[in-house]
């Protein structure tokens, strides 16, 4: 049903991404205030994304991958986030939530991205 390889390299991926901004974010006030929320729900979509166009065997399974994957590389860098002291506690379960979100939405995109790269000849 899964291709376990594949979700697990975008989470990596994902994961490192979003590590990088918690980090830019604690030594950049900047970054954590107008980046971090819409950079991570980008994040998450684009891990889902990947997913979904790599795999291609359905909308469904698609986006359930690109939620697993958005969800899975959000919460190791949010926490890291909130023990730095740059987010707050509840930004955990409502960041955790909205990324998964995102990473099933980047999900189905990705399986759109490879049934039209199917059409082409």
């Amino acid at each position: 049903m899964f291709d376990t390889p594949l979700l697990r390299r975008v989470t990596i991926i994902g994961l490192a991404v979003q590590l990088l901004l918690s980090l830019a974010g604690h030594f950049f006030p900047w970054v954590a205030m107008h980046l971090f929320m819409f950079g991570r729900l980008m994040i998450s979509a684009s891990a889902g994304y990947f997913y979904g166009m790599d795999f291609g065997r359905g909308y469904a399974v698609g986006a359930l991958g690109g939620a697993i994957a958005g969800g899975l590389c959000l919460i190791p860098a949010i926490a890291l986030s909130v023990l730095l002291g740059d987010t707050e506690a509840p930004m955990l379960a409502i960041g955790t939530g909205a990324c998964i979100l995102t990473g099933a939405v980047g999900g189905a995109f990705g399986q759109m991205a490879a049934f039209i790269r199917r059409l082409r000849p």
